[in-house]
């Protein structure tokens, strides 16, 4: 959808903050110790949304009821296994639903309008505002794929979805051929009534996955025709015996299903269209950030939406300095602050038992945020490996087997967390930055397939934020210089102290010195956004490695150097 005005952002908010909750680590509180976990994570979503938009026309839409009546009616099963508090009736966790009055207060004070309609759900209210759009410019934001069906021949309508690695997805109209081969939302909610969707309690069809179901619509239509097709003995179009069988014994539940999923379109929502844009009260916005210990949070949320440079203080009298950031890079902050990915990322790093990825198991970790070109609170992990840590690798980075197992967590235990540290940061879209970083996340990827967290080596890579290595950067913005690349000969290069090297904390720390210094000396590093540069990576890797293994092979004609990047693997 080309877009000549700034278009109407419509947020389905709860499935945001639900993904922000459990992105995000509970570890992020206030300064009270309650969890602001989901409201950070949700106005920074909406912040990143305005700036790769242009569009301070927001509606917030919420569930007034989750699970309404007619819905019910027509499909027991709808989301009741979602339950969490059967004598409330929620599937709202409790540290969750504490963030509801923070989330809703932050909002208002943005001037964000907040659209519920009593005995519906937010898809209700979103599918309404799209059809009432008319030539209105709408981008829907949800990672519920049910608004798919919202993209129909006359609506000016996208779906702007959330992926791994802190990756969008923009589906518009003519998207869906491509990408679920039926021709508009209304074939692709008879799709999806037929693939079914465990997460809301609806059934399918049993051996009908989406492909199949795909072909029925495209070579049938709609349900009634597939059942139709299905009555007579058809076998065309994927239509097996078997199949066959399948449709008619759920063919009820299966028109069930699809009246489910469609949403209501006739619900009075001009007011909130009509109260979209309105003015943040930046006092009250100040008193909620310094409350809620979300200043950088809510002042970047400011800066993007007003367009200016922000000093939010809050009542501890903390100045906070914003960037504005744009999806297709950072434009210099007056303070000299790092911006784009620069402005906010997590350094990384492992120390280990060898120098074999495949093999090696971790003996400490380090995770170190960096916001604002300042260093954050880090999280380091102490592993008790479960087997002997080497001589050489003692010597190397100073751990024992002794002092690891009286003080360390076993792998079972810390392994688990380190993922979840990764994938929050995925969430977050927050990105990851090492040294020679594809040999720790080899290691990662392979104890994760060891203690059967991971299928494969290759399913980290579903759960990894845009990746930045400096050893690869490093190598490529200043391709001519002479000596070695090692993290210490980088670290005083670029003027960074590496004080205990081979600590993952301290490796960690240096990592993400040197990648803010990286930013700082290439302004068209610092603005390419994180997912192209972690994409442009993956080139210059194999490139890199193929002309060191050139230069090499002028020695020793048999000499391999690996292209693989971010993981390397196993022949």
């Amino acid at each position: 959808m080309a877009l000549v005005t700034p278009p109407l952002l419509v947020l389905d908010t709860p499935a945001l903050y639900y993904r922000s909750f459990h992105g995000l680590p509970d570890t992020i509180r206030s300064p009270h110790g309650r969890p602001v976990n989901a409201a950070k994570g949700l106005l920074d979503t909406i912040s990143q949304l305005v700036t790769r938009w242009g569009s301070r026309r927001i509606i917030a839409v919420m569930d007034a009821d989750w699970r309404p009546d007619f819905r019910t009616a027509l499909l027991p099963e709808y989301k009741a296994h979602r339950i969490t508090d059967p004598a409330r009736g929620t599937e709202t966790p409790p540290d969750l639903e504490a963030q509801l009055p923070v989330i809703f207060d932050a909002l208002d004070a943005f001037g964000i309008p907040i659209a519920e309609v009593p005995g519906t759900e937010a898809d209700d209210v979103i599918a309404s505002i799209v059809a009432q759009g008319g030539d209105e410019d709408i981008v829907v934001v949800s990672s519920d794929r049910d608004l798919i069906a919202l993209l129909e021949p006359g609506r000016r309508v996208c779906v702007h979805r959330p992926r791994t690695g802190g990756r969008w997805e923009t589906m518009a109209l003519a998207d869906l051929p491509a990408a679920y081969g039926v021709a508009d939302g209304t074939a692709y909610r008879a799709l999806a009534a037929l693939r079914g969707d465990p997460s809301d309690g609806i059934p399918g069809v049993p051996g009908i996955g989406e492909k199949t179901a795909a072909k029925l619509v495209a070579g049938y239509g709609g349900l009634d025709a597939i059942v139709a097709a299905a009555q007579r003995g058809d076998k065309e179009h994927g239509l097996s015996p078997r199949r066959r069988e399948n449709i008619l014994a759920h063919a009820d539940s299966v028109r069930a299903g699809e009246q489910v999923m469609e949403g209501l379109t006739d619900l009075a929502v001009s007011d909130f269209v009509a109260a979209a844009g309105g003015e943040p009260d930046t006092a009250r916005i100040a008193e909620l950030g310094g409350q809620w210990g979300l200043e950088r949070t809510i002042a970047r949320l400011l800066a993007a939406l007003t367009g200016d440079d922000v000093e939010v203080r809050t009542t501890e009298r903390v100045r906070e300095t914003t960037e504005h950031v744009d999806e297709q890079g950072g434009r210099p902050a007056p303070n000299g602050l790092p911006t784009g990915w620069a402005a906010d990322f997590c350094a990384f790093d492992l120390e280990t038992t060898g120098v074999d990825p495949h093999s090696g198991r971790i003996v400490s970790a380090a995770l170190v945020p960096f916001v604002g070109g300042d260093e954050g609170p880090a999280r380091t992990w102490l592993v008790d490996p479960g087997v002997e840590i080497p001589e050489a690798a003692q010597r190397v980075h100073g751990i024992s087997t002794e002092r690891a197992r009286a003080d360390g967590e076993p792998t079972a235990v810390a392994l688990p967390q380190i993922m979840d540290a990764v994938r929050a940061l995925s969430a977050s879209g927050t990105t990851l930055v090492g040294h020679n970083i594809v040999y720790d996340l080899t290691v990662l990827a392979a104890e994760a397939v060891r203690a059967g967290i991971l299928p494969s080596p290759d399913a980290l890579l579903t759960d990894l934020p845009p990746v930045l290595d400096t050893l690869v950067v490093d190598r490529q913005v200043d391709t001519y210089r002479r000596g070695p690349r090692t993290l210490g000969a980088l670290a005083q290069h670029y003027g960074v102290s590496l004080e205990d090297a081979h600590d993952a904390l301290a490796d960690a720390r240096a990592a993400g010195l040197i990648a803010l210094a990286l930013a700082r000396s290439s302004p068209a590093l610092a603005g390419t956004p994180a997912a192209a540069l972690h994409d442009q990576q993956t080139v210059w890797k194999r490139e890199q490695a193929a002309s060191l293994q050139e230069f090499l092979r002028r020695k020793r004609p048999t000499a391999v150097v690996s292209g693989d990047w971010p993981l390397e693997r196993l022949d």
